[in-house]
């Protein structure tokens, strides 16, 4: 079995404005790359995502940006000697809902492969709880959440 993982969240906001609030690194910065983000998610450019909680700016090679449905990201792993991809699907469920479903794969099938997998699972769900609770409520849940 490979290491990877499949987390989703429902956000009651129109596909559109969730969309944007992951592309848009102005808006990314207020409630998951609390160190900044900087470059919009566009096809075949390189951004990069700093966090206020974890030391360093991770490089994001954006692979695939369909509008309102998918984007398709890959950055190294925690093991440095390889990339992992992790894909965002965006599905409209009514007029002003959006499932958002993040997931990664391509860690190799070792005990610090599944290690790293975990963690970033860890991560993808503290990104949709914090684009939810942003989203919806105005609430940086983010802060503070890490040491």
């Amino acid at each position: 079995m490979d290491p990877g993982f499949k987390v989703e969240a429902r956000v009651a906001k129109p596909l559109a404005e969730v969309f944007e609030a992951v592309v848009d690194p102005g808006r990314l910065s207020r409630y998951f790359a609390t160190g900044g983000a900087k470059g919009r998610l566009e096809r075949g450019v390189i951004v990069v995502w700093d966090f206020a909680d974890f030391p360093g700016p991770v490089e994001v090679r954006v692979r695939s940006v369909l509008k309102n449905a998918l984007i398709i990201l890959e950055w190294a792993s925690a093991e440095g000697a390889y990339s992992t991809q992790v894909e965002i699907h965006f599905e409209a469920i009514g007029k002003d809902r959006t499932l958002v479903t993040a997931e990664e794969s391509g860690w190799l099938p070792t005990d610090s492969g599944f290690a790293a997998s975990y963690k970033n699972c860890e991560g993808w769900t503290n990104m949709l709880c914090c684009l939810k609770a942003w989203l919806e409520h105005g609430i940086v849940l983010r802060e503070g959440f890490y040491r």
